[in-house]
Protein backbone atom coordinates (compact mmCIF):
# COMPACT_ATOMS: atom_id res chain seq x y z
CA UNK A 1 0.00 0.00 0.00
CA UNK A 2 1.04 3.23 -0.60
CA UNK A 3 2.72 5.62 2.48
CA UNK A 4 0.91 8.44 1.70
CA UNK A 5 -2.34 7.63 2.84
CA UNK A 6 -4.09 10.17 4.63
CA UNK A 7 -4.13 9.58 8.37
CA UNK A 8 -6.88 10.65 10.86
CA UNK A 9 -5.75 14.29 10.92
CA UNK A 10 -5.84 14.70 7.30
CA UNK A 11 -2.09 14.66 7.00
CA UNK A 12 -0.17 11.39 5.17
CA UNK A 13 2.11 9.24 7.15
CA UNK A 14 5.01 10.13 5.70
CA UNK A 15 4.02 13.96 6.81
CA UNK A 16 3.14 12.61 10.36
CA UNK A 17 6.73 10.40 10.57
CA UNK A 18 8.49 13.54 9.17
CA UNK A 19 6.46 16.00 11.63
CA UNK A 20 7.33 13.39 14.94
CA UNK A 21 10.82 13.19 14.37
CA UNK A 22 11.08 17.09 14.11
CA UNK A 23 9.31 17.18 17.08
CA UNK A 24 11.88 14.42 18.62
CA UNK A 25 14.50 16.69 17.54
CA UNK A 26 13.03 19.87 19.42
CA UNK A 27 12.35 17.90 22.71
CA UNK A 28 16.15 16.77 22.53
CA UNK A 29 17.03 20.84 21.79
CA UNK A 30 14.54 21.94 25.04
CA UNK A 31 16.71 18.80 27.01
CA UNK A 32 20.33 20.00 26.15
CA UNK A 33 18.98 23.65 27.30
CA UNK A 34 17.54 22.32 30.54
CA UNK A 35 20.71 20.58 31.43
CA UNK A 36 22.33 24.30 29.99
CA UNK A 37 20.42 26.55 32.19
CA UNK A 38 19.68 24.33 35.20
CA UNK A 39 23.45 23.58 35.77
CA UNK A 40 23.92 26.97 35.43
CA UNK A 41 21.23 28.26 37.90
CA UNK A 42 22.05 25.57 40.14
CA UNK A 43 25.70 27.51 40.52
CA UNK A 44 24.66 31.13 39.94
CA UNK A 45 23.97 32.76 43.25
CA UNK A 46 20.76 34.60 44.37
CA UNK A 47 20.23 38.34 42.32
CA UNK A 48 18.24 41.07 44.29
CA UNK A 49 15.33 41.20 42.81
CA UNK A 50 15.12 37.34 43.49
CA UNK A 51 15.81 38.28 47.39
CA UNK A 52 12.11 40.56 47.12
CA UNK A 53 10.57 38.17 44.75
CA UNK A 54 10.82 34.56 46.98
CA UNK A 55 10.51 35.97 50.37
CA UNK A 56 7.46 38.03 48.86
CA UNK A 57 6.18 34.87 47.35
CA UNK A 58 6.35 32.55 50.21
CA UNK A 59 4.20 35.18 52.21
CA UNK A 60 1.47 35.04 49.53
CA UNK A 61 0.98 32.06 50.44
CA UNK A 62 1.28 31.24 53.97
CA UNK A 63 -0.41 34.85 54.95
CA UNK A 64 -3.02 35.44 51.68
CA UNK A 65 -0.97 39.20 52.06
CA UNK A 66 0.76 41.02 48.90
CA UNK A 67 1.89 43.69 51.32
CA UNK A 68 5.81 42.75 50.01
CA UNK A 69 7.03 43.39 46.48
CA UNK A 70 3.51 45.21 44.81
CA UNK A 71 5.47 46.56 42.57
CA UNK A 72 5.34 43.26 40.57
CA UNK A 73 2.19 41.19 40.21
CA UNK A 74 2.10 37.97 41.91
CA UNK A 75 1.37 35.18 39.42
CA UNK A 76 5.31 34.59 38.82
CA UNK A 77 6.33 34.51 42.18
CA UNK A 78 3.34 32.67 43.36
CA UNK A 79 4.41 29.87 40.51
CA UNK A 80 7.97 29.69 41.94
CA UNK A 81 6.81 29.83 45.78
CA UNK A 82 4.71 26.35 45.07
CA UNK A 83 7.28 24.08 45.84
CA UNK A 84 8.57 26.05 48.44
CA UNK A 85 5.34 25.77 50.12
CA UNK A 86 5.07 22.48 49.70
CA UNK A 87 8.08 21.47 51.34
CA UNK A 88 7.19 23.66 54.08
CA UNK A 89 9.18 26.24 53.71
CA UNK A 90 9.97 28.59 57.45
CA UNK A 91 9.30 32.24 57.33
CA UNK A 92 8.84 34.43 60.88
CA UNK A 93 6.16 36.80 60.74
CA UNK A 94 6.87 38.22 63.85
CA UNK A 95 10.55 40.01 62.69
CA UNK A 96 10.39 43.71 62.49
CA UNK A 97 10.59 43.34 58.29
CA UNK A 98 7.59 41.62 58.15
CA UNK A 99 5.61 43.93 61.13
CA UNK A 100 6.99 47.16 60.04
CA UNK A 101 5.41 46.61 55.99
CA UNK A 102 1.91 47.26 56.46
CA UNK A 103 2.45 50.47 54.40
CA UNK A 104 3.67 50.45 50.91
CA UNK A 105 7.21 52.39 51.42
CA UNK A 106 8.09 50.49 54.67
CA UNK A 107 7.40 47.55 52.56
CA UNK A 108 9.09 48.50 49.46
CA UNK A 109 11.97 48.77 52.55
CA UNK A 110 11.33 45.42 54.23
CA UNK A 111 11.07 43.05 51.22
CA UNK A 112 14.60 42.40 50.78
CA UNK A 113 15.39 42.05 54.47
CA UNK A 114 12.33 39.77 54.94
CA UNK A 115 13.65 37.52 51.53
CA UNK A 116 17.28 37.73 53.00
CA UNK A 117 16.25 36.28 56.41
CA UNK A 118 13.85 33.56 54.10
CA UNK A 119 16.74 32.61 52.29
CA UNK A 120 19.52 32.49 53.90
CA UNK A 121 18.39 32.11 58.21
CA UNK A 122 14.88 30.34 58.26
CA UNK A 123 15.69 27.56 55.58
CA UNK A 124 18.49 26.27 53.91
CA UNK A 125 19.79 28.76 51.39
CA UNK A 126 21.14 25.91 48.51
CA UNK A 127 18.35 23.91 48.68
CA UNK A 128 15.60 27.13 48.53
CA UNK A 129 16.85 28.74 45.78
CA UNK A 130 17.33 25.66 43.29
CA UNK A 131 13.17 24.71 44.18
CA UNK A 132 12.37 28.25 43.71
CA UNK A 133 13.79 28.22 40.51
CA UNK A 134 13.08 25.20 39.20
CA UNK A 135 9.23 26.38 37.97
CA UNK A 136 11.17 29.40 36.08
CA UNK A 137 13.13 26.40 34.52
CA UNK A 138 9.94 24.87 33.27
CA UNK A 139 8.15 28.03 31.80
CA UNK A 140 11.74 28.61 30.05
CA UNK A 141 10.92 25.37 28.35
CA UNK A 142 7.15 25.86 28.20
CA UNK A 143 8.02 29.08 26.04
CA UNK A 144 10.71 26.90 24.19
CA UNK A 145 7.52 24.52 23.15
CA UNK A 146 5.29 27.48 22.13
CA UNK A 147 7.62 29.03 20.05
CA UNK A 148 8.11 25.99 18.09
CA UNK A 149 5.18 24.80 17.92
CA UNK A 150 4.29 28.71 16.64
CA UNK A 151 7.32 29.26 13.95
CA UNK A 152 6.16 25.26 13.00
CA UNK A 153 3.19 26.79 11.98
CA UNK A 154 4.12 29.95 9.98
CA UNK A 155 7.21 28.59 8.46
CA UNK A 156 6.84 24.69 8.43
CA UNK A 157 9.29 21.81 10.40
CA UNK A 158 12.44 23.40 9.03
CA UNK A 159 11.43 26.99 10.45
CA UNK A 160 10.26 25.73 13.65
CA UNK A 161 13.39 24.08 14.48
CA UNK A 162 15.33 27.02 13.49
CA UNK A 163 13.58 29.39 15.64
CA UNK A 164 13.91 26.63 18.62
CA UNK A 165 17.64 26.35 18.06
CA UNK A 166 18.16 30.15 18.02
CA UNK A 167 16.29 30.53 21.33
CA UNK A 168 18.24 27.49 23.30
CA UNK A 169 21.67 28.58 22.72
CA UNK A 170 20.75 32.18 23.11
CA UNK A 171 23.00 33.35 26.34
CA UNK A 172 20.19 35.52 27.54
CA UNK A 173 17.89 32.89 28.21
CA UNK A 174 20.38 30.23 29.23
CA UNK A 175 21.40 33.13 32.29
CA UNK A 176 18.25 34.50 33.17
CA UNK A 177 15.65 32.14 31.98
CA UNK A 178 15.58 29.89 35.03
CA UNK A 179 15.64 32.85 37.52
CA UNK A 180 12.56 34.27 39.96
CA UNK A 181 11.84 37.21 37.73
CA UNK A 182 8.89 38.42 36.13
CA UNK A 183 10.48 39.11 32.30
CA UNK A 184 10.24 35.46 31.09
CA UNK A 185 6.91 34.84 32.15
CA UNK A 186 5.55 37.73 30.81
CA UNK A 187 7.20 37.10 27.74
CA UNK A 188 5.75 33.61 28.09
CA UNK A 189 1.97 34.46 28.27
CA UNK A 190 1.97 37.84 25.53
CA UNK A 191 3.40 35.46 23.60
CA UNK A 192 0.43 32.90 24.08
CA UNK A 193 -1.99 36.11 23.70
CA UNK A 194 -1.28 37.75 20.61
CA UNK A 195 -1.36 34.04 19.02
CA UNK A 196 -5.08 33.13 20.56
CA UNK A 197 -6.06 37.11 19.81
CA UNK A 198 -5.29 36.30 16.14
CA UNK A 199 -7.15 33.31 16.51
CA UNK A 200 -10.16 35.03 18.37
CA UNK A 201 -10.33 37.29 15.20
CA UNK A 202 -10.17 34.42 12.84
CA UNK A 203 -12.66 32.12 14.37
CA UNK A 204 -14.33 33.94 17.16
CA UNK A 205 -15.59 31.09 18.91
CA UNK A 206 -16.21 30.74 23.08
CA UNK A 207 -12.84 28.13 23.10
CA UNK A 208 -10.89 30.89 21.47
CA UNK A 209 -12.35 33.38 23.19
CA UNK A 210 -11.84 31.65 26.71
CA UNK A 211 -8.09 30.96 25.65
CA UNK A 212 -7.56 34.54 24.74
CA UNK A 213 -9.13 35.29 28.28
CA UNK A 214 -6.67 32.78 30.26
CA UNK A 215 -3.14 34.16 28.56
CA UNK A 216 -4.48 37.61 28.95
CA UNK A 217 -4.63 37.37 32.45
CA UNK A 218 -1.50 35.77 32.87
CA UNK A 219 -0.02 38.20 31.28
CA UNK A 220 -1.37 41.36 33.10
CA UNK A 221 -0.47 38.70 36.20
CA UNK A 222 2.92 38.51 35.23
CA UNK A 223 4.18 41.83 34.40
CA UNK A 224 2.30 46.08 35.40
CA UNK A 225 3.62 46.34 31.47
CA UNK A 226 1.63 43.89 29.82
CA UNK A 227 -0.91 46.63 29.16
CA UNK A 228 1.16 47.53 25.67
CA UNK A 229 -1.07 44.52 24.16
CA UNK A 230 -3.97 46.69 24.41
CA UNK A 231 -2.18 48.66 21.94
CA UNK A 232 -1.51 45.76 19.72
CA UNK A 233 -5.25 44.80 19.78
CA UNK A 234 -6.14 48.26 18.35
CA UNK A 235 -3.53 48.50 16.11
CA UNK A 236 -4.65 45.47 14.60
CA UNK A 237 -8.16 46.18 14.55
CA UNK A 238 -7.71 49.30 12.83
CA UNK A 239 -5.57 47.78 10.12
CA UNK A 240 -7.85 45.44 9.02
CA UNK A 241 -9.69 48.71 7.58
CA UNK A 242 -7.34 49.93 5.42
CA UNK A 243 -5.84 46.19 4.33
CA UNK A 244 -8.27 43.34 4.92
CA UNK A 245 -6.98 39.58 5.83
CA UNK A 246 -8.36 36.81 4.30
CA UNK A 247 -12.01 35.63 5.26
CA UNK A 248 -12.87 39.57 5.61
CA UNK A 249 -16.19 40.61 4.23
CA UNK A 250 -15.23 42.82 0.95
CA UNK A 251 -18.58 45.19 1.61
CA UNK A 252 -18.96 47.83 3.49
CA UNK A 253 -21.76 47.01 6.07
CA UNK A 254 -20.75 42.91 5.88
CA UNK A 255 -16.81 44.03 6.72
CA UNK A 256 -18.37 46.36 9.67
CA UNK A 257 -20.63 43.64 11.04
CA UNK A 258 -17.53 41.28 10.25
CA UNK A 259 -15.41 43.58 12.51
CA UNK A 260 -18.07 44.04 15.18
CA UNK A 261 -18.61 39.81 16.00
CA UNK A 262 -14.64 39.98 16.41
CA UNK A 263 -14.49 43.07 18.22
CA UNK A 264 -17.61 41.76 20.87
CA UNK A 265 -15.31 38.16 21.29
CA UNK A 266 -12.42 40.41 22.12
CA UNK A 267 -13.80 42.00 24.97
CA UNK A 268 -15.62 39.27 26.07
CA UNK A 269 -12.09 37.92 26.55
CA UNK A 270 -10.89 41.01 27.91
CA UNK A 271 -13.50 41.33 31.05
CA UNK A 272 -12.97 37.55 31.91
CA UNK A 273 -9.30 38.22 32.33
CA UNK A 274 -10.43 41.19 34.25
CA UNK A 275 -12.06 38.84 36.19
CA UNK A 276 -9.20 36.60 36.51
CA UNK A 277 -6.86 39.24 37.77
CA UNK A 278 -9.44 40.85 40.09
CA UNK A 279 -9.96 36.95 41.81
CA UNK A 280 -6.30 36.48 41.45
CA UNK A 281 -5.51 39.28 43.81
CA UNK A 282 -8.65 38.94 46.04
CA UNK A 283 -7.87 35.55 46.97
CA UNK A 284 -4.12 36.35 47.77
CA UNK A 285 -4.85 39.65 49.67
CA UNK A 286 -7.29 38.06 51.78
CA UNK A 287 -5.63 38.88 54.80
CA UNK A 288 -4.55 42.12 53.92
CA UNK A 289 -5.22 45.21 55.59
CA UNK A 290 -7.60 47.38 54.20
CA UNK A 291 -6.75 50.54 56.24
CA UNK A 292 -5.18 52.48 52.91
CA UNK A 293 -9.04 52.91 52.13
CA UNK A 294 -9.76 54.00 55.41
CA UNK A 295 -11.79 56.99 54.11
CA UNK A 296 -14.79 54.53 52.61
CA UNK A 297 -14.87 54.08 56.39
CA UNK A 298 -14.95 51.41 59.16
CA UNK A 299 -18.72 50.51 59.86
CA UNK A 300 -20.07 47.02 58.98
CA UNK A 301 -21.14 48.25 55.16
CA UNK A 302 -17.76 49.80 54.63
CA UNK A 303 -15.45 46.79 55.63
CA UNK A 304 -16.77 44.32 52.94
CA UNK A 305 -16.92 47.46 50.63
CA UNK A 306 -13.33 47.87 51.44
CA UNK A 307 -12.05 44.16 50.91
CA UNK A 308 -13.84 44.09 47.42
CA UNK A 309 -12.42 47.48 46.25
CA UNK A 310 -8.24 46.26 47.27
CA UNK A 311 -8.12 44.08 44.68
CA UNK A 312 -8.36 46.99 41.98
CA UNK A 313 -6.87 49.50 44.42
CA UNK A 314 -3.39 47.19 44.73
CA UNK A 315 -3.45 46.40 40.99
CA UNK A 316 -3.47 50.14 40.13
CA UNK A 317 -0.83 51.36 42.89
CA UNK A 318 1.39 48.73 41.15
CA UNK A 319 0.84 50.47 37.81
CA UNK A 320 1.15 54.21 39.09
CA UNK A 321 4.25 53.03 40.44
CA UNK A 322 5.42 51.68 37.32
CA UNK A 323 4.62 55.02 35.35
CA UNK A 324 6.18 57.29 38.14
CA UNK A 325 9.54 54.99 38.02
CA UNK A 326 9.61 54.30 34.42
CA UNK A 327 12.15 56.87 33.31
CA UNK A 328 15.29 56.16 35.04
CA UNK A 329 18.78 57.32 34.94
CA UNK A 330 20.78 55.70 32.09
CA UNK A 331 24.86 55.26 31.43
CA UNK A 332 24.85 53.15 28.07
CA UNK A 333 27.84 54.21 24.72
CA UNK A 334 29.87 55.83 27.62
CA UNK A 335 27.39 58.63 28.51
CA UNK A 336 25.57 59.30 31.51
CA UNK A 337 21.73 60.37 31.37
CA UNK A 338 19.49 61.34 33.82
CA UNK A 339 16.54 59.78 32.49
CA UNK A 340 15.80 56.66 30.10
CA UNK A 341 16.66 57.03 25.94
CA UNK A 342 14.66 56.33 23.38
CA UNK A 343 17.53 53.58 21.58
CA UNK A 344 18.17 52.01 24.71
CA UNK A 345 16.41 48.59 23.66
CA UNK A 346 17.87 48.96 20.10
CA UNK A 347 21.85 49.73 21.00
CA UNK A 348 21.02 46.41 23.70
CA UNK A 349 19.23 44.58 21.26
CA UNK A 350 22.10 44.88 18.92
CA UNK A 351 25.00 44.47 21.33
CA UNK A 352 23.50 41.41 23.61
CA UNK A 353 21.87 39.36 20.10
CA UNK A 354 24.75 36.95 18.72
CA UNK A 355 26.54 37.82 15.64
CA UNK A 356 25.01 34.55 14.24
CA UNK A 357 21.29 35.87 15.46
CA UNK A 358 21.76 39.07 13.85
CA UNK A 359 23.41 37.74 10.41
CA UNK A 360 20.39 35.49 10.07
CA UNK A 361 17.45 38.54 10.53
CA UNK A 362 19.76 39.97 7.84
CA UNK A 363 19.56 37.31 5.56
CA UNK A 364 16.13 36.49 6.04
CA UNK A 365 14.95 40.13 5.08
CA UNK A 366 17.26 39.64 1.70
CA UNK A 367 16.11 36.59 0.90
CA UNK A 368 12.18 37.80 1.63
CA UNK A 369 12.46 41.18 -0.16
CA UNK A 370 14.17 38.56 -3.25
CA UNK A 371 12.00 36.71 -3.39
CA UNK A 372 8.91 39.76 -3.73
CA UNK A 373 10.95 40.62 -6.07
CA UNK A 374 10.99 37.85 -8.20
CA UNK A 375 7.48 36.51 -7.73
CA UNK A 376 6.22 39.63 -7.71
CA UNK A 377 4.09 38.74 -4.18
CA UNK A 378 2.33 35.76 -6.03
CA UNK A 379 3.71 33.15 -3.82
CA UNK A 380 3.59 34.32 -0.31
CA UNK A 381 6.23 33.14 2.69
CA UNK A 382 3.14 33.08 5.05
CA UNK A 383 0.30 30.56 4.67
CA UNK A 384 -2.80 32.26 3.99
CA UNK A 385 -4.48 30.89 6.47
CA UNK A 386 -2.23 32.01 8.95
CA UNK A 387 -2.38 36.06 7.48
CA UNK A 388 -3.54 37.33 10.69
CA UNK A 389 -1.29 35.57 12.95
CA UNK A 390 1.41 37.28 11.16
CA UNK A 391 0.24 40.74 10.85
CA UNK A 392 -0.92 40.44 15.20
CA UNK A 393 2.68 39.27 15.99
Amino acid sequence: MPNDLPSLNGRSSTENTHGNLFSVVAGLLLMFMAILAGGAAWRESVTIDEVAHIGAAVSYFQKLDLRLNEEHPPLPKVLAALPLVLRGTHADYSHISWTVSEKFFPAYVGQWVFGEWLLTKWNNPLTTLAWARLPMLLLMLGLGWVLYAYARRLGGNWGGLLCLSIYVSTPAFLTFGPLVHTDLAVTLFSLLTLWSFAETWQNPSPKNTMIFALSLAGALLSKFTAGILFFAFVAFALSTRWRAVPGQAIGKPEARAWRRLRWRATLQGILWAALTVYLFYFIFSLNQSSDVLYRLGHGSAAVPLRRLLMPPWLYLRGVLWVLITGSRPTFILGHAYPHGVWFYFPVLFALKSSLGFLGLLALSLALALRQKRRDEGNSPAIPTELTIHWRVL
